[in-house]
């Protein structure tokens, strides 16, 4: 039988967003525990109103949200789907849910870190047209990060 997949708009505060953040930052730890430190304030989730969760088959397997960064910049935070729904293209649908809500709130780019060794994930960005950029604050000279830019609102 085919999987149903369902995209909720909804806030940090959503129980199956916690989980999968929580998911991620285990995730994140145990493939960079040297790393935790020096990353850890940057994952803190505040109330935030624009996250995206995808289910397949009623069950929560992905997110993503973004938060603003500056007038005309949001920041892509919290892009994540669990392995065993992997592959089914639900990342780029996030994304692009994400990228909506960003142009229905008026930003123009959308900027993103994300660590050297997510080679699948810089692939995944560059794939919907993330390009590598300089490190913005407050990555700035913290060489495992990886930042990238897009355009949006075109």
């Amino acid at each position: 039988m085919p999987e149903k997949i369902k995209v909720v708009h909804t806030t940090s505060e959503n129980p199956d967003f916690i989980f999968l953040y929580n998911t991620f930052d285990t995730f994140l730890w145990e493939r960079y525990p040297e790393l935790k430190t020096d990353y850890w304030g940057n994952n803190i989730i505040e109330f935030n109103p624009n996250v995206v969760i995808v289910y397949l088959d009623n069950k929560a397997v992905g997110c993503g949200c973004f938060k603003k960064y500056n007038g005309t910049t949001a920041e892509l935070k919290r892009m994540f789907v669990l392995p065993e729904a992997r592959g089914l293209g639900l990342a780029q649908l996030i994304i692009s849910e994400v990228e909506n809500k960003a142009i229905d709130h008026g930003f123009e780019v959308l900027i993103l870190e994300t660590l050297y060794k997510q080679i699948e994930a810089i692939t995944l960005y560059q794939k919907v047209g993330f390009e590598i950029i300089d490190n913005y604050e407050p990555y700035v000279g913290l060489k495992n990060s990886i930042c990238m830019s897009k355009s949006i609102n075109i």
